[in-house]
């Protein structure tokens, strides 16, 4: 079975949502100001837009979506990217992991991310394989032979900081997890919002427990981890026991102009035969080609994920 996946991450949608005297502190104020300067400026819903349109042509069999859809973590944020994750797609075929800024801080009497829990847990046949942690995470869905397993990373954190931590609850859980889905023979794609290996994000925005990921991930195995968080392409490979692990990460959804060293508004097209345990793995990039410009073509790779036996 030939399967099609989208993963885009880093949407930030705009415009801000519902922002009140009640939801001000100091990470807020900081993260307002540095929206109103520059943020704003970069991260486009034109762009956004036009990646969803592009997408919708290629018809692919599920999108997955790792994280920071809001920008300051608001309840009308957070209002608004269920919307938009419901003109997106059903919940069948879309699959949600939040990122730092959607849990940008604590909010005490708010369902927070809890709003797009249609779109964060297992479906029938992934909830008699996965091993949840309390939380809800890892959740598992499966489509044909491959199993997509979601993992919260996101925190609230102190100003200047956008760390993440797994915590070991969902650690173990994710061991459990992946060691059922290979007894099962299920090729497995696990997706997070930050980057999942240590030195892959500075000490103000990695996760903090990415050596304990990168140990759980090598030890049961996977064909394939998504991620976002940098706003960049990003590509790593570790070895486990029956093969090649390959992680990518993607760039920002939603930037229409250049900014810094961050490439215009991408997201990729991953093909897999999930008859064919440990076949290759073609991702293709499509983004905007210039400012405001169409979406195209930026890049392809195929992935080799050898196994022994």
């Amino acid at each position: 079975m030939q399967l099609t996946i989208a993963h885009l991450s880093d949407v930030h949608l705009a415009p801000l949502a519902g922002l009140g005297p009640g939801h001000i502190n100091i990470k807020r104020a900081l993260g307002l100001a540095n929206w109103m300067m520059k943020r704003r400026k970069v991260h486009l819903r034109s762009a956004v837009d036009a990646l969803v349109a592009d997408l919708e042509r290629q018809e692919p069999d599920h999108i997955i979506v790792s994280g920071d859809l809001s920008n300051l973590g608001l309840p009308g944020e957070h209002k608004a990217a269920l919307a938009w994750l419901e003109a997106l797609g059903p919940p069948d075929r879309v699959s949600v992991v939040p990122g730092n800024h959607d849990i940008y801080c604590r909010l005490w009497r708010d369902a927070g991310v809890e709003r797009w829990r249609a779109y964060m847990r297992s479906d029938a046949a992934g909830d008699r394989l996965a091993r949840a942690a309390p939380g809800g995470f890892p959740y598992v869905r499966i489509l044909g032979n491959l199993a997509i397993v979601g993992l919260n990373s996101a925190i609230p954190t102190r100003p200047f900081m956008a760390i993440g931590r797994i915590g070991e609850p969902q650690l173990e859980a994710l061991g459990q997890t992946l060691a059922r889905l290979a007894a099962s023979g299920h090729r497995r794609l696990v997706v997070v919002h930050h980057p999942p290996l240590p030195g892959q994000a500075d000490a103000r925005r990695g996760l903090v427990d990415a050596a304990r990921l990168e140990e759980v991930l090598v030890e049961y195995g996977a064909d394939l981890v998504l991620h976002g968080h940098n706003h960049i392409d990003m590509r790593a490979e570790r070895a486990w026991k029956a093969g090649t692990m390959h992680v990518v990460g993607i760039a920002s959804a939603s930037m229409g102009r250049p900014y810094k060293e961050e490439p215009l508004a991408r997201y990729n097209l991953i093909r897999l035969d999930t008859a064919r345990t440990g076949g290759p793995i073609e991702i293709v990039s499509r983004g905007l080609m210039e400012r405001e410009g169409p979406v195209g073509e930026v890049g392809r790779r195929t992935l080799r994920v050898a196994r022994s036996g």
